[in-house]
């Protein structure tokens, strides 16, 4: 049970895992941000398609299912390490789909409702952290290393024969509804605030994976028995994501504990309710929502961040030329920002404090005073770029709590 438990919350961790490590994979592949969405779209995509054609099948996932499974999670993880592009981790990312829906549906024959459960959340919730780490420490291919010895500890449990086999019918689709949209609202925790986080205000990924750790431990902690308050709480959370008003560390660590509060909340209601019947609908449920959530946020955001980042160069203009220093220190000052913005078109970070503390900020009180002021200046023109897909995902978690409103412990 407990290498079934760690394979499952390994292939659920997948659908967020690579969340702190996209800045990174910007600039290695040179793409867009709708490019780099589709490491994470193409496996949840792939999941979701997998999962419906097992339910047009009409058969229950059977252990040997689970074992396909478990292998093809296996070799795509590998491929996937050793991807030398865009296109090829793509694919592996679809193959990778492939095996973790098969393995997450067979995986219901050898472990019970709420262990599934349990493991499934944790690596939702703490993907995106473990993923952060892995990349500062090591480098992006390391989450996909990581996941070898875990996938080969999951085959391990393919020789059990496995419990009887459980009808696929349902009562009511509405506890699947209500996950559905539960985790498109999750693309606002693990998407787009990790995104905001290191490719908006400069943290670092292990920074960035400190800070959206508060969603795992959050979720630990909440105590709650309406599934329908559990998903305002996300909503309340993502709202608040949405009105950030600055870069400071504290605002979005509130924000994302009450987001991971309200999926400690409504999460294990909603998953005892929908998979009491077999698990490849709510797979599928899961899927479906982060892959519909992520196909509007990710051309939203394109959209949106080229001209905040056009109005944060003439932010820093002005800054420079209102600023009472003299022309020896503006001009090398405002050369190096240049560059810097020029570095952030490829896809690197920019560092902007770092200019004005070459050119003596530390020493110098003005200098320093239009440093503080650019970057909290900038900090504020980037989130708002962020509004508008931060608002979606919130209307995904109130619709979340309508639909599961009735769903009581």
């Amino acid at each position: 049970m407990a290498c079934v438990a760690v394979v499952v919350a390994a292939a659920s961790a997948d659908s967020s895992v690579v969340a702190l490590a996209l800045p990174q994979l910007y600039g290695d592949f040179g793409t867009t941000i709708v490019g780099v969405s589709w490491v994470l779209t193409a496996y949840n995509a792939a999941v979701a398609v997998t999962a419906i054609a097992l339910l047009v099948a009409r058969r229950a996932p059977s252990v040997r299912v689970y074992g396909v499974g478990v292998a093809l999670f296996l070799l795509a993880s590998a491929a996937c390490a050793v991807a030398g592009g865009l296109t090829v981790l793509i694919v592996a990312r679809c193959v990778q789909g492939v095996g973790a829906a098969l393995l997450l549906a067979g995986a219901f024959r050898l472990i019970d409702v709420r262990a599934w459960s349990s493991a499934a959340a944790v690596g939702v919730a703490a993907g995106p952290a473990i993923g952060g780490a892995l990349t500062q420490v090591f480098d992006w291919r390391a989450i996909f290393v990581l996941q070898l010895p875990l996938a080969l500890l999951g085959l391990l449990a393919a020789r059990n024969r496995g419990r009887p086999a459980e009808g696929a019918a349902r009562t009511t689709l509405i506890p699947d509804a209500a996950i559905g949209l539960l985790f498109g609202a999750l693309v606002g925790a693990l998407f787009l605030a990790v995104l905001l986080l290191v490719a908006g205000w400069r943290y670092s990924p292990i920074h960035g994976a400190a800070v959206v750790s508060v969603l795992p431990l959050a979720g630990l902690l909440a105590r709650g028995r309406s599934a329908g308050a559990g998903a305002a709480l996300v909503a309340l959370g993502l709202v608040a994501l949405a009105l950030l008003p600055s870069g400071n560390v504290i605002f979005p660590l509130c924000a994302l504990a009450l987001c991971g509060a309200g999926l400690g909340i409504a999460l294990p209601l909603l998953s005892e309710r929908a998979l009491a019947r077999g698990a490849v609908l709510t797979v599928a449920a899961r899927h479906v929502g982060l892959v519909a959530s992520l196909a509007l946020v990710a051309p939203i955001l394109a959209h949106a961040l080229p001209p905040a980042g056009r109005h944060a160069e003439l932010q820093a203009t002005k800054l420079i030329l209102d600023a009472p220093v003299g022309l020896g220190t503006k001009v090398p000052v405002a050369l190096d920002l240049g560059s810097a913005f020029q570095r952030a078109q490829t896809g690197e970070v920019p560092d902007l404090r770092a200019p004005f503390d070459a050119h003596g900020a530390q020493h110098h009180a003005a200098l320093a005073r239009v440093r503080d002021t650019l970057s909290e200046t900038v900090d504020r023109t980037i989130a708002r770029a962020f509004r508008t897909s931060f608002a979606l995902c919130a209307a995904f978690a109130a619709a979340a709590a309508l639909v599961g409103r009735k769903i009581v412990r």
